[in-house]
């Protein structure tokens, strides 16, 4: 009898120390949601198939610009401010490329690297000196330099536009036309310099971003349960864009030589003009 009790009572306080265990809020231990997200996570990007020169009957490099204002584009561009379980598109680009994850270039042909301190430089507001008008004990007026804190906030709503460098191709070997990014430039609008306008940032080489793209979600305004990802949006063409200039034997833009309404229908031109030379391709 006194070894069934002595059993009872260890067997009532282990169960006592498990219930006080559980009553211990710890970080992490509630989820926000009603299941463990894996999908992104554990997504994949499809590697391109490998290309020969000899296969390659007809190329085209075309120069795309996203405006982050048009409604299609959206879910690149918001949310504007740190929000949990949401990145936007720039956001995901600043952060990796100032933790030097992706290498910024200076240039569209990515040959000059460009420095993080340099782009810090340009996203934050620096420290100013500002004179302010005070008086002395006999009123006399007294000028007071005083330093401006600079602002650590990122202001995200000063990006712009996005370019896309992409390559256009017949590959005989498939019978198809393809199409493939080679390079991502980041327009800003720099802070105190609205005047300037919208001028690039850095570039980057796109298939260098892939794996990193295909890892994380875009809000989807129909359906929680399914976002596809950064990848799955250039991969499937789901963004808007007007094209600005393609290779030519001056190397000009079309705003060079065409404004206005003009340089939005020599850029549907240039987007018939493929079109219709994948058509011609299948006439027998």
């Amino acid at each position: 009898m006194l070894k069934r009790s002595f059993i009872f009572s260890i067997l009532v306080l282990i169960a006592g120390i498990g219930l006080a265990q559980q009553g211990v809020f710890q970080p992490g231990d509630y989820k926000d949601g009603v299941y463990d997200k894996e999908n992104a996570v554990n997504r994949r990007y499809i590697p391109y198939t490998h290309l020969r020169e000899a296969d390659v009957t007809w190329e085209k490099r075309v120069w795309r610009e996203l405006d982050m204002r048009e409604k299609q584009n959206q879910p690149l561009f918001y949310p504007k401010t740190d929000l949990p379980g949401r990145l936007s598109f720039i956001q995901l680009m600043v952060r990796n490329v100032m933790s030097g994850r992706i290498i910024a270039f200076d240039d569209e042909e990515f040959l000059v690297t460009k420095d993080p301190a340099d782009l810090k430089s340009k996203l934050y507001s620096a420290a100013d000196t500002v004179e302010t008008a005070n008086y002395d004990s006999l009123g006399n007026e007294v000028m007071v330099k005083t330093v401006k804190k600079a602002d650590s906030t990122l202001y995200y709503e000063n990006f712009c536009t996005l370019q896309l460098k992409e390559d256009w191709f017949f590959d005989k070997e498939k019978s198809s036309l393809e199409v493939r990014i080679v390079g991502l430039g980041l327009n800003f609008v720099p802070i105190g310099k609205e005047d300037i306008g919208c001028t690039n940032l850095f570039w980057v080489y796109y298939p260098a971003c892939r794996p990193l793209f295909a890892k994380y979600e875009v809000f989807n305004t129909k359906n929680d349960s399914e976002r596809r990802t950064f990848e799955d949006i250039f991969w499937k063409r789901q963004f808007a864009s007007r094209i600005t200039k393609e290779s030519n034997v001056y190397d000009r833009k079309i705003s060079e030589y065409a404004k206005g309404i003009e340089a939005l229908l020599e850029s549907d031109k240039i987007k018939g003009d493929i079109f219709r030379l994948e058509h011609d391709l299948w006439q027998f």
